[in-house]
């Protein structure tokens, strides 16, 4: 068997704290609502001095610093998101000048919204398997603060912005992540019309549409992820979930039946920042020591598609002056 384990992570948030009693002021809210509701208490948003490619940059120069891995060393980078800068060049490709990547890395960005984060992780370690340099800087980001209608607070309070990366190392003796993806085609549920719509370019839910489509394929696919892996859920050391609204994740808990202090997130002070959001929370908990060398964490991102993507990372440390 072969497969990636996770060597380190970093992440960045806006300076610009947005709270619920910010919002308070400017529409018809209360933070009351908003949390009992969501579980979010604020949100960061872009100023004009930040960006998705600045907020990658700092995401990705922590991951690298961490987990001792050279630019010149890395075989494949991936951005997940679908707020880019840009529409090309890929935001991958900005990183790979920016942080010296070597001209023959593969380097793309990639949309599967809440979910892509994971989508990416699968398909970072296919690539590796056929790369000549073995590690790979993942990333997902987003800077939804520029597709959310401030008028409509029923979408306006749960997004905010932010870059998690992480670097990973495949070797022929490292496990499969065993990753699980599926997707429902939906355009109604949850929608950004494209640039050629003539409609402006801001997020459409039906929130109750996207929690049924939650609660059942967040714990679905879990248990997929664990059992292609052929362990028990019990055997997962930490579950890392999107962090979409705090009683979708409640929910799928109970569901799931496993202890919700493994489950714990961070969604009260970052809100919903779509495929940034897995990344981020793994950054916090990493950064926190709260999950460690060896241990196994299940990711599960759901969202926009409708998609849903599951993988079983694994911790390594990175072996001084081993370059395979």
């Amino acid at each position: 068997m072969s497969g990636v384990k996770l060597l380190a992570t970093g992440s960045a948030l806006p300076q610009h704290v947005v709270t619920n009693h910010d919002l308070e002021q400017i529409m018809d809210t209360s933070d009351e609502w908003i949390t009992s509701r969501t579980g979010i208490g604020a949100r960061h948003h872009c100023t004009g001095e930040e960006s998705h490619t600045s907020l990658c940059l700092e995401a990705a120069k922590k991951a690298l610093e961490r987990s001792g891995v050279k630019a010149e060393e890395i075989g494949v980078c991936l951005v997940a998101t679908l707020t880019p800068d840009f529409l090309t060049p890929a935001t991958a490709c900005v990183l790979q000048k920016e942080l010296g990547l070597e001209h023959d890395t593969v380097c793309f960005d990639l949309n599967a919204a809440c979910s892509g984060f994971v989508y990416a992780l699968h398909t970072a370690q296919c690539l590796l398997a056929a790369a000549g340099r073995k590690y790979a800087l993942v990333l997902g980001a987003e800077v939804l603060s520029r597709v959310i209608d401030s008028g409509d607070r029923s979408t306006y309070v749960l997004f905010g912005d932010g870059a998690g990366a992480a670097v990973l190392e495949w070797r022929e003796d490292y496990p499969s992540i065993h990753a699980v993806l599926g997707c429902r085609g939906d355009d109604q549920v949850l929608t950004i019309p494209g640039v050629n719509k003539g409609v402006p370019a801001v997020v459409h839910m039906d929130g109750q549409g996207v929690f049924r489509f939650a609660v059942e394929a967040l714990p679905h696919c879990a248990r997929e992820v664990a059992q292609k892996a052929g362990i028990s859920l019990e055997d997962v050391d930490r579950f890392v979930f999107h962090q979409a609204n705090q009683r979708i994740i409640n929910f799928a808990v109970k569901k799931l039946g496993v202890d919700p202090a493994k489950c714990t997130g961070n969604i009260a002070h970052t809100a919903n920042t779509s495929a940034a959001s897995v990344p981020i929370l793994l950054d916090e908990l990493m950064e926190k020591g709260e999950i460690k060398s060896g241990d196994k964490v299940l990711c599960v991102g759901f969202g926009g598609g409708l998609t849903w993507g599951g993988a079983l990372l694994e911790v390594a440390q990175r072996r001084e002056g081993d370059t395979k």
